[in-house]
C-alpha cells in the first residue's frame, strides 16, 4: 500500500521573486498551480519511512529520545495498534492536552492512520474551558500531561468530575464530560505514581502491537478528505470555535510551507513553539516530516536558553517562533555564547513580524533564509508566504507572495468587490487549505465560508508584485477623528527606537476624537525610557494623529499560550485605569 506513492512524482516548487502574475493591477492572485498530495496522511508517513527508514526523524531532548523513522513508525503503529484494541472508530474524536513531548507526536500520526480525529485542547485551559471543548466534540477520550510548572492537570479533572475518585479507568461514566471513556495520562519511564480513574500512557501503548495488521486494514479505508484534526480558534473574544480539518488541508500545507523553507532530508528543525497549535503541528512537524527531516523539540515549553542550547548541540538547520520568542533568544545575556552558525531557514509568524527583530535575526542567528508565513487555524494555516527569492525590502515588510493552489483576493468591506492593488481591505483566500468548517457550528461556517472564500477579518494590501501586507485586524483598526489607523503601521515605526524591545498599540475611547492610541512599551534590558523621549522620536517622522495619546512602560503583556498578545486585554485595563467607557 504505502510503496504505492512514488515521492518522485511529488512536485518540487519554485517559488519565485513574484507572481506569475505580475504585473497585478488588481489585488487578485492566484499561486502556482502543481499537484496535489492526494494520500492519507498515514500513507504518507510510511512512504517517507520507505525512503528514509534510518535517519533520524525525533529528538526530544527533555525525555532523551532519539529515534530513527523506522523506530518511529514501530512506535506510532503500536498505538494505533492500541486504539483499534480500545475500541475507537473511524470519525471518534480523541483530545490530547499537552505540551510538547514525543507522546504528542504519537498521537498526531497514530489517529492519522486509523482515522480518529485529534481534538488539540489548549494546555492553558482550565476545568471549564476542558469540559466545553470535549462535550463540544463528544471526545471518546482523553490523553493529558501529567503537570506543567504550575498546572496540575490531574487535579483539573478531580475538579471537573469530583466522582472520579471512585472509578476505574475502564468504566467512568462521568456526569460532566459523559462521553469520555477513558483517561490517559502521559508518565515518566519507572514513574511509581499511579491513579485508579486514569491510565498510563506506557500501558496503553502495550496494549498494542507494531505488526497489528488490523492497522494497514484500517489504513486503507480512510479517504484523504476525512476530517482528521480539530483546533480551536484562540477564542480571545466569544466561544471558541473548532476549525475542522482534513488529511488533505494540513499535509498539502505543511508540505508546500516546506517547500517555501528548501527543506530536504538533510534539514533539522527546532520547534520550541506549541504542538498543539497549526505552527507547531503543521508548520513544524508536518513541513519537515514531508521532506524527510528531523523533528528537534528542545523542551516542553518554551525557554530561551533550551532553545539556543539545542540549536548548537543538534546543529539545527530551522528555528522557528512567534516574534516575542526571537527576541527572547536574541536579548538573552548568554546569546553571544552559542554558535548558531548551522542555521539557515526558519519561519517567524503569529503575529506581527517587528522589522528591526527580523534584521537582527537575519544578521545575528544566520538565517539568511528565515520566512514570514502568514495564515489562520481555518486555512490549514498559511496561505502566504516568503521565500529565499523575496527581496529584503518585501522580506521584512510583507508576509510574501500566495502559496500553490491557493488563491487569494483583497476587497472592500462593505461592497466586497476586488479592489486596485495598494488598496487597504479584507484579506479572502480559496483552495485546497480551507477548513471543511466549524465543529456543530453550521451558521458559524456560512458566515465565515462564502462561495469556497475564506474571510480572514484581516486588513491587507497587495502590490503589482502580488505581495502581500497585512495592515491589521478590522476589528483593531483605530478611527481617530475620521481618520482611519492601522496599530501595526506605529508599531513598526517605534520599534526603530534603540531603546524599545517591543511595543503594542492599541485603540481607546475619547469624548473629542471617538478613539485615541495608547501605546504599551516594553524597554531593552537596562535602559531606561520616557514619554517625551518618545513622543520626540515620533514628532517630525509620522502624523501627529498618530502619535500615541498615552503610553506605558511595562515589563510584559498579556498573552495567549501560544505566544499572541492578547490586544483587546491591554485595550480593557487601559480603560479601566483610565476609567473611559
Amino acid at each position: 500500500m504505502t510503496d504505492s506513492i512514488s515521492m518522485d512524482t511529488i512536485a518540487r516548487v519554485n517559488m519565485g521573486a513574484k507572481s506569475a502574475n505580475a504585473p497585478l493591477t488588481m489585488s487578485h492572485d492566484k499561486g502556482p498551480e502543481v499537484p496535489l498530495i492526494e494520500a492519507t496522511i498515514g500513507d504518507f508517513f510510511d512512504a517517507i519511512v520507505h525512503q528514509y527508514p534510518d535517519r533520524e526523524a525525533l529528538v526530544v531532548r527533555h525525555q532523551g529520545i532519539r529515534w530513527s523513522y523506522s523506530q518511529l513508525q514501530q512506535k506510532v503503529n503500536q498505538l494505533a495498534s492500541a486504539m483499534i484494541e480500545m475500541g475507537l472508530e473511524i470519525g471518534d474524536r480523541v483530545g490530547i492536552w499537552s505540551h510538547n513531548n514525543a507522546e504528542w507526536l504519537l498521537m498526531q500520526l497514530a489517529t492519522a492512520k486509523v482515522g480518529v480525529i485529534l481534538v488539540n485542547i489548549n494546555p492553558a485551559y482550565r476545568s471549564f474551558e476542558l469540559q466545553y471543548a470535549l462535550n463540544k466534540l463528544g471526545c471518546s477520550a482523553l490523553v493529558l500531561m501529567r503537570h506543567f510548572k504550575t498546572s496540575d492537570y490531574a487535579k483539573l479533572i478531580n475538579e471537573l468530575c469530583p466522582e472520579i475518585y471512585h472509578k476505574d479507568y475502564k468504566h467512568l461514566d462521568l456526569v460532566e464530560i459523559p462521553t469520555i471513556e477513558r483517561i490517559i495520562w502521559i508518565d515518566e519511564p519507572n514513574s511509581d505514581e499511579a491513579f485508579n480513574y486514569m491510565q498510563k500512557f506506557s500501558d496503553w501503548m502495550a496494549e498494542g502491537h507494531s505488526d497489528d495488521p488490523r492497522v494497514a486494514e484500517r489504513q486503507s479505508k480512510l479517504d484523504r478528505n476525512d476530517p482528521i484534526n480539530v483546533q480551536f480558534t484562540s477564542g480571545t473574544t466569544g466561544t471558541p470555535k473548532g476549525a475542522t480539518l482534513t488529511h488533505r488541508n494540513i499535509l498539502n500545507n505543511g508540505y508546500f510551507i516546506g517547500e517555501a523553507m528548501n527543506l530536504t532530508h538533510e534539514d533539522r528543525l527546532c520547534i520550541p513553539v506549541p504542538l498543539y497549535h497549526c505552527f507547531g503541528m503543521v508548520l513544524g512537524n508536518l513541513a519537515i516530516l514531508t521532506h524527510g527531516g528531523c523533528i528537534i523539540y528542545p523542551n516542553d515549553g518554551f525557554d530561551p536558553l533550551t532553545v539556543l542550547q539545542t540549536v548548537e548541540e543538534e546543529h539545527c538547520t530551522g528555528l522557528h517562533g512567534v516574534p516575542t520568542m526571537f527576541i527572547a533568544e536574541l536579548d538573552h545575556p548568554d546569546f553571544s555564547q552559542y554558535d548558531l552558525s548551522s542555521l539557515r531557514t526558519g519561519i517567524m509568524a503569529g503575529s506581527s513580524c517587528p522589522i528591526e527583530v527580523m534584521r537582527r535575526v537575519i544578521d545575528e542567528m544566520h538565517m539568511s533564509e528565515v520566512t514570514i508565513a502568514y495564515g489562520m487555524t481555518e486555512t490549514s494555516p498559511v496561505s502566504c508566504q516568503t521565500n529565499e527569492h523575496t527581496p529584503l525590502d518585501k522580506q521584512v515588510s510583507t508576509v510574501g507572495l500566495v502559496q500553490p493552489n491557493l488563491e487569494v483576493k483583497i476587497v472592500d468591506t462593505d461592497t466586497g468587490e476586488v479592489l486596485p492593488i495598494g488598496e487597504t481591505g479584507e484579506l479572502l483566500t480559496r483552495g485546497y487549505s480551507v477548513m471543511r468548517g466549524y465543529w456543530g457550528s453550521r451558521f458559524k461556517t456560512k458566515e465565515a465560508i462564502q462561495e469556497g472564500w475564506m474571510h480572514t477579518g484581516d486588513l491587507a494590501t497587495m502590490d503589482e508584485d502580488g505581495y502581500i501586507k497585512i495592515v491589521g485586524r478590522s476589528k483593531d483598526m483605530v478611527i481617530r477623528g475620521g481618520e482611519n489607523i492601522y496599530p501595526v503601521e506605529i508599531e513598526n515605526y517605534l520599534y526603530r527606537h534603540p531603546k524599545i524591545r517591543d511595543v503594542q498599540v492599541v485603540g481607546v475611547p475619547d469624548d473629542h476624537y471617538g478613539e485615541v492610541l495608547a501605546a504599551w512599551i516594553i524597554p531593552k534590558k537596562d535602559e531606561t525610557l520616557s514619554e517625551d523621549e518618545v513622543k520626540q522620536f515620533c514628532r517630525d517622522h509620522i502624523a501627529h494623529y498618530k502619535v500615541p495619546q498615552y503610553f506605558r512602560f511595562v515589563e510584559e503583556y498579556p498573552m495567549t499560550i501560544t505566544g499572541k498578545i492578547q490586544k483587546y486585554k491591554i485595550a480593557e485595563m487601559m480603560k479601566e485605569e483610565l476609567g473611559l467607557s
